[in-house]
């Protein structure tokens, strides 16, 4: 009797265990529910692991996105001999490349907000790698080879505008704060890179085997990191139901509403458009003039020395930027403090180089100033680039798109302003003074008005 009522007791106990075992287990399976339901719906903050795939491959995609940008202006002198196009027609289709860009950067940005930036780049990745590739095929279309190519550049630019409003996008919602600087730091070095391996690689290509090869070569390569990502890291079939609901008008994000007119009163949102105003157009102007800058001041000089060596400085300063910016915010600085100090870097010490450029009359000084200047200029990824996603994260494509629009359409003013300069006092003085009075200006506007707490958000409204 004791020792049935000893096997009772045992088995009593075990079964106590057991429930007590379950019931602990139980918020955990529960718990694991939860965040696998939530990383499934794409609600939480890519892992560690999924962050350093995600930025591998989309510094990849940013380089092969500058392969495709700078195709064109390599083979234009090719072109316009097999072509018989003097320098006007050619300037036509260069500049046909950004009105189109100017065109879909905000639309890009909202669509990203709405759809996932990730959606909105393999999009447009497929579309201008389909068009690059088979650019060289437009020619046995037509006679009309000015227009087809005018054209092509053109859907180029319109389709490339979407991509850095939906790197914004897709970085303010998958990305830490803390994790974002390097992360956007990392993926813009792709521009370096891109500029890099198109100037060698389709160097060589173009004297080998004639211009149409780099159009292949471009476009080939673009298709194939697309297929990558398809098949690796985007669900097929989550791409198509998010294009069939696009499709028919239906609204892919939550029952909420973005504070647009309430939005717009923040002087925080202002100060960094107009930052991202002044870095844009600078950038553009100092890219547009540097190498006729080169030659004209420095005749006996070798071109590659002064059109590679920069951009081989940018890329290291665009990394360590991005280490540095997340090491203090992780310190103990504030996110804005943070910010701001990269922002002087970027706009404020690079401008101080670029005044000194137009003061040298060394060539060695003047790649040392340019490389130095243009180094700098990429610690911009880890300010303004980054705060548009403090700010607004539930629309930062959009308001990244609008920046940048402005941008492109201020630097078309700006490189017009300093031929117009160069012309009429005869001295690249000027143009370097431009250059840091435009800078000074939007730095200024950001460190005043510059926050990063968000303001997107409102008691009534739901949080995006």
């Amino acid at each position: 009797m004791a020792s049935g009522v000893q096997v009772y007791s045992s088995e009593l106990g075990s079964l106590h265990h057991h429930q007590h075992h379950y019931q602990q287990q139980q918020p955990a399976k529960n718990a694991y529910r939860e965040g696998t339901k939530k990383a499934s719906n794409g609600d939480s903050y890519w892992s560690r692991p999924e962050s350093r795939i995600w930025t591998v491959m989309l510094l990849l995609g940013t380089c092969l996105l500058y392969c495709a940008r700078v195709t064109m202006p390599i083979c234009a002198v090719a072109m316009s001999s097999h072509f018989d196009w003097d320098k006007k027609q050619s300037g036509i289709v260069l500049s046909s490349f950004f009105w189109g860009y100017c065109l879909t950067q905000i639309i890009g940005g909202h669509l990203s907000d709405r759809i996932g930036g990730e959606k909105v780049l393999l999009l447009s990745a497929s579309a201008w790698g389909f068009i690059t590739a088979i650019t060289p095929l437009l020619t046995y279309v037509s006679s009309a080879h000015l227009i087809f190519m005018t054209i092509a550049r053109f859907l180029m630019g319109l389709l490339q505008g979407v991509y850095f409003p939906a790197l914004a996008s897709l970085f303010s919602q998958k990305v830490r704060e803390s994790e974002r600087a390097f992360t956007c730091s990392t993926v813009g070095t792709g521009s370096q890179f891109g500029t890099l391996v198109i100037g060698g690689a389709g160097s060589l290509l173009l004297d080998w085997y004639g211009w149409q090869s780099v159009f292949y070569f471009s476009g080939v390569l673009t298709l194939l990191w697309v297929y990558c990502m398809c098949k690796y890291l985007l669900n097929e079939k989550d791409l198509i139901l998010h294009l069939e609901h696009l499709a028919k008008g239906r609204s892919l994000s939550k029952q909420t509403k973005v504070p647009w007119k309430q939005l717009f009163k923040k002087a925080p949102i202002w100060a960094v458009i107009i930052a991202q105003l002044s870095t844009g157009s600078t950038f553009f102007t100092l890219l547009s003039w540097l190498p006729t800058f080169f030659k004209e001041t420095f005749p006996a000089s070798k071109g590659w020395v002064f059109n590679v060596v920069p951009w081989l400085v940018a890329i290291p300063t665009s990394l360590f930027s991005g280490f540095l910016s997340d090491h203090l915010i992780n310190q103990g600085y504030k996110t804005i403090t943070v910010r701001k100090f990269m922002q002087v870097v970027g706009s404020g010490v690079s401008s101080i180089f670029a005044l000194c450029l137009g003061q040298t009359s060394s060539f060695c000084n003047a790649i040392v100033f340019a490389s130095v200047s243009i180094g700098l200029q990429t610690f911009n990824h880890s300010g303004i680039s980054v705060n548009v996603q403090d700010l607004a994260p539930s629309c930062a494509g959009l308001l990244f798109g609008v920046g940048n629009t402005g941008g492109a359409l201020l630097g078309v003013v700006c490189v017009y302003l300093a031929g117009h300069l160069i012309e009429t006092t005869g001295s690249w003085v000027s143009v370097f003074n431009l250059v840091a009075t435009v800078n000074v200006l939007g730095l200024c506007t950001f460190l005043i008005f510059g926050e990063a707490q968000r303001v997107d958000t409102h008691s009534a409204y739901i949080d995006l």
